[in-house]
């Protein structure tokens, strides 16, 4: 067994997270981490608390947490007394400032995991009391910023020995297996967050024309833009960008966003509900060169900690 700071606080059998996805993280995914011993996270996304309210249901009695798009949450503060409510298993917050909800999370008695793509989130992070740090690389597939994995997880772990040991350390962007989850551990961090390889997962709500697009890319397939946001007139804030693969969709309007405006979108709603990986691009980082196959969550969870013990060489504890 793999044994860190973070299995012992939350009591899991694995240093394993599953992103809070928005849209394709849902209950039946979350609870299916949470099984297999890791820790699932219903993603919040853009607040509908119908689409909420249903994956909740769909994760049953399993321990599970949620995540939110913190911008977001800003628009429907009341999401979060909704959310706590349930007594989740934790509060995964990122891409925006988490102190104004600091309070309410503490108050109700749930871990705030606050998300940072920087230092100097990292450093509001700890303003707000965050139970644990995701540091998250720009290989990572949706939001995120430019820092690298390699580089910003070591830093953060720096900080945090300095300033805030007892913070828990996680890191993301590009971890999809045994390999990935040793070396976030030897660059100090206590666990992984699982995003596009989860993502690829039987549970996840994702149509199957993006998942076998997924499968049959490799890492050079990615890019970073703002194409999704403006198709869907979402108002992402600077410096977040988001990580999707190349398709017909970037190609046509990678160097005319304003013509995609013009456009109404250009079918990206239409193509979304078809499943169609060409006229909408799959929403997935670097980590989909390391995809194999769509199998069920809790054996992807499983296969992950099983190779990273074998790599470490047997039982691990930090």
């Amino acid at each position: 067994m793999i044994e860190t700071r973070l299995t012992r606080a939350f009591g899991l059998d694995h240093p394993i997270v599953s992103a809070p996805m928005a849209i394709a993280g849902g209950g039946a995914l979350a609870a299916a981490v949470t099984g297999a011993g890791g820790l699932g996270l219903i993603g919040g996304g853009y607040g509908d608390p119908e689409w909420l309210e249903k994956q909740f249901r769909a994760a049953g009695n399993a321990a599970v947490g949620c995540g939110f798009i913190t911008w977001k949450l800003a628009e429907k503060p009341e999401l979060l007394t909704e959310t706590l409510a349930r007594k989740p298993k934790a509060l995964f917050l990122s891409f925006g400032d988490p102190v104004p909800f600091a309070d309410e999370i503490r108050a109700a008695g749930v871990p705030l995991i606050c998300q940072v793509q920087t230092l100097d989130h990292a450093r509001r992070a700890l303003e707000a009391g965050a139970t644990a740090i995701v540091a998250q690389g720009g290989e990572a597939g949706g939001h995120g910023a430019t820092r690298a994995t390699m580089t910003l997880v070591p830093e953060v772990a720096d900080l945090l020995a300095a300033q805030a040991p007892d913070v828990l350390l996680l890191a993301a962007g590009g971890i999809a297996d045994g390999r990935g989850l040793a070396a976030a551990l030897m660059l100090g961090a206590d666990g992984v967050l699982v995003g596009t390889r989860l993502w690829a997962s039987r549970e996840a709500l994702v149509a199957d024309g993006f998942q076998s697009a997924a499968v049959r890319a490799d890492g050079d397939a990615t890019l970073r833009s703002s194409l999704p946001d403006i198709a869907r007139k979402l108002d992402w804030p600077a410096p977040f960008t988001i990580r999707t693969l190349r398709n017909a969709f970037t190609d046509r309007w990678q160097d005319d966003p304003e013509g995609l405006r013009q456009a109404d979108g250009g079918g990206y709603a239409e193509a979304i509900a078809a499943g169609d990986a060409e006229g909408a691009p799959a929403i997935v980082g670097e980590a989909a060169g390391l995809i194999r196959d769509i199998a069920p969550a809790g054996e992807i969870v499983t296969r992950i900690a099983a190779d990273a013990e074998a790599l470490l060489g047997g039982g691990w504890r930090r």
